[in-house]
């Protein structure tokens, strides 16, 4: 696997202006953070069919609703933290009417670090997830950020992109790896299970070196398509005897809820790791952050090391 750090954001720009040289059909809003977003490589290349709604999420989500019901493919994009201001819109008109909109949320989780905890984004998995028909996603590099990208742009109905700000290490090689709905196993193991999203897969590969270093075999699973929830999950689960998840987010109601939900009945012993129903905080570091809340690989090696071993650990 190619190391390389690549920004989600710049996937996202760069990738956006491709689809739009394929189709006429997709129409870009942005929140007047075009410049932060990456939007504004589609603004630069394609000004007729970009819009600045300005700093106005309730509005850019009733523009993208009348947009697809006219035939169009908005493609509506801000900071994950603002646009959870329109979250009446997504639900009463963009969910309920099943509408054809795209949702791109970046700088989400702990990503935008040096800003602290009004922008840095802990919930919204949790929100987008509970809608009914919304499609929900968490690409775990640049890679994924493009393929899963040009997926939903041909999906109909409404989804939710889920990425962070810049750092993220390649997981994949190949954009035919990432599939909609498809959960990725991509280290194979029969002591533990590592289910993860996001920037979250980087950390759960980390995490399974260090914990070879104890004999410890980890499975690691990239859950990139949280809804809908693939059952296969529950097939990959059921190699080990235990599971725990990382997730770069609250860990009430996110992607370790959805894994719960759908192991609970099966008597599975299992264990979310994320952020614990807490705030973020201001930091001039992303990794130094991650670590302040146990998220890095080290962290997370002696954590899931303490729960196979069976020790008692806050879960």
């Amino acid at each position: 696997m190619d190391s390389v750090s690549v920004s989600l954001r710049e996937a996202f720009g760069e990738k956006l202006v491709k689809i739009g040289e394929k189709n006429d059909k997709v129409i870009v809003l942005d929140a007047d953070v075009g410049a932060s977003t990456r939007s504004s490589y589609f603004r630069e290349r394609f000004p007729k069919r970009f819009l600045n709604v300005g700093i106005s999420e309730q509005d850019m989500m009733g523009i993208a609703a009348g947009l697809a019901i006219e035939g169009f493919i908005p493609v509506a994009t801000g900071f994950a933290m603002f646009l959870l201001r329109a979250w009446e819109q997504i639900r009463n008109t963009i969910s309920r009417d099943n509408l054809n909109v795209k949702i791109v949320a970046t700088h989400a989780g702990l990503s935008d670090y040096a800003d602290g905890s009004s922008h840095q984004c802990l919930e919204d998995i949790a929100l987008m997830r509970i809608l009914p028909n919304m499609n929900v996603l968490v690409p775990s590099d640049s890679v994924s950020v493009r393929s899963l990208l040009e997926q939903i742009i041909v999906l109909k109905g409404p989804c939710y992109m889920r990425i962070g700000r810049d750092y993220s290490p390649k997981v994949y090689t190949a954009e035919e790896d990432v599939i909609f709905g498809k959960p990725n196993i991509l280290e194979e193991g029969d002591d533990v299970t590592i289910v993860a999203c996001g920037i979250m897969v980087h950390f759960a590969l980390e995490t399974r070196r260090i914990l070879l270093e104890d004999n410890i075999r980890a499975q690691v699973v990239d859950l990139h398509t949280i809804k809908p929830l693939n059952k296969d999950l529950l097939r990959y689960c059921e190699r080990t005897d235990k599971v725990v998840t990382f997730e770069e987010h609250n860990v009430l109601g996110g992607m370790g809820s959805a894994v719960c939900e759908l192991l609970s009945e099966k008597g599975f012993k299992i264990k979310r790791f994320g952020i614990m129903d807490i705030f973020g905080e201001s930091s001039r570091d992303y990794i130094g952050l991650l670590q302040k809340f146990e998220l890095d690989e080290n962290s997370l090696a002696k954590r899931v090391k303490s729960f196979v071993e069976g020790d008692s650990i806050e879960s």
